[in-house]
């Protein structure tokens, strides 16, 4: 009887234990934290800010090459046989001068000339006979020469009181009239010469002037023309800028177009290289916690787990916010989700346009 108490009180003992056991894992089980499960959100790669960017602006349409004409001596207007706005051929008499003093000095030099040659060879052959000395030859000689020259300038004068057309073109302006005193060297006639086409000149500030480069190619659009855009490409840029305005004047070589006009107005769209000092551009709704232009963002390591990050905002764009500083490229972010996410969790990638 005392063998079978003592056996009990054993068996007793060990159910206490035993439930004692079970009862304890089963506390820690129920005090223990579950992992969450991934959260679906959508991230990108950080990337610098735009590369590039568009600058718009307005200019006015001339012709390539517009020359300034004039007289090389001065002189009585004769005739001018052309009206701004009319078409020339190349070679075309434009304007001339009265060339009746011309004419008179060109026979007044020859005559001369003619007199120094004569001279000249009697001279000449005195010295072959020893009747003059060496000194009164040469002095023969530079009367001759002088007379030549005169000759020469005379013919100049003569050859270029008469303007002709350098090439086909447009007369864009005229000042001068019949019968007008003009001194050499006055701009009497301004030709746009059309073999060289058309540009639309733009001035620039001098910040965006400087990436500008010959060769690139930018969207023209003339309202006068059409709404449709069309292709041109710089052309020229000044080297100094205008003492005045302190712009930068680019030509931007245009298409033919047979109805293209000295004078149009029209905009140029031209893509240049962003100066953005190394910002960083994610989407806005990366962000959250934003205060005094600073924020949070959720960055994801190789593990897919996030950790909140503080930033430095910058600039707001159409599509995206310039971050200044926190963010290096190639970091990924959370740009939608973040509302369900907590420091540590990890991510379930999910598809993204951005």
């Amino acid at each position: 009887m005392g063998r079978s108490r003592n056996y009990l009180g054993l068996k007793s003992l060990a159910l206490i234990a035993t439930a004692l056991l079970f009862g304890c894992s089963g506390t820690e089980a129920e005090e223990k934290p579950k992992d969450r499960d991934p959260v679906p959100a959508a991230t990108i790669v950080v990337h610098s800010a735009g590369q590039n960017e568009i600058i718009t602006t307005a200019g006015t349409v001339r012709l390539r090459r517009e020359t300034e004409l004039g007289f090389t001596t001065s002189g009585q207007v004769a005739s001018v046989r052309y009206e701004e706005g009319d078409r020339v051929k190349r070679g075309a008499t434009l304007a001339a001068l009265d060339n009746s003093t011309v004419s008179a000095d060109l026979e007044s030099a020859q005559a001369e000339l003619d007199r120094a040659e004569a001279e000249f060879g009697r001279i000449k052959s005195l010295y072959a006979d020893g009747w003059v000395t060496k000194a009164r030859l040469e002095q023969a000689e530079a009367a001759m020469r002088a007379a030549k020259a005169q000759v020469n300038a005379s013919g100049f004068a003569s050859r270029t009181a008469h303007i002709h057309a350098p090439s086909n073109g447009i007369i864009l302006s005229r000042n001068i009239d019949a019968g007008q005193i003009v001194t050499a060297g006055t701009t009497a006639i301004i030709l746009g010469e059309t073999d060289k086409g058309f540009v639309l000149k733009v001035p620039f500030a001098d910040a965006d002037a400087s990436r500008v480069r010959v060769g690139m190619r930018a969207k023209v659009t003339i309202s006068a023309i059409s709404d449709s855009a069309i292709e041109a490409v710089v052309s020229e840029k000044d080297g100094r800028a205008d003492e005045r305005t302190g712009t930068f004047e680019v030509s931007f070589l245009l298409p033919a177009n047979g109805r293209l006009r000295s004078g149009q107005l029209g905009t140029v769209d031209i893509e240049v290289t962003r100066d953005n000092d190394g910002a960083i551009a994610i989407p806005a709704s990366a962000i959250f916690g934003v205060r005094s232009g600073e924020g949070l963002v959720f960055v994801v390591d190789k593990d897919k787990k996030v950790k909140t990050r503080n930033v430095i905002i910058g600039e707001l764009n159409d599509d995206s916010l310039e971050i200044s500083s926190g963010l290096a490229e190639g970091d990924v972010v959370v740009i939608r989700g973040t509302e369900k996410l907590q420091n540590g969790d990890v991510i379930k990638p999910i598809s993204t346009t951005k």
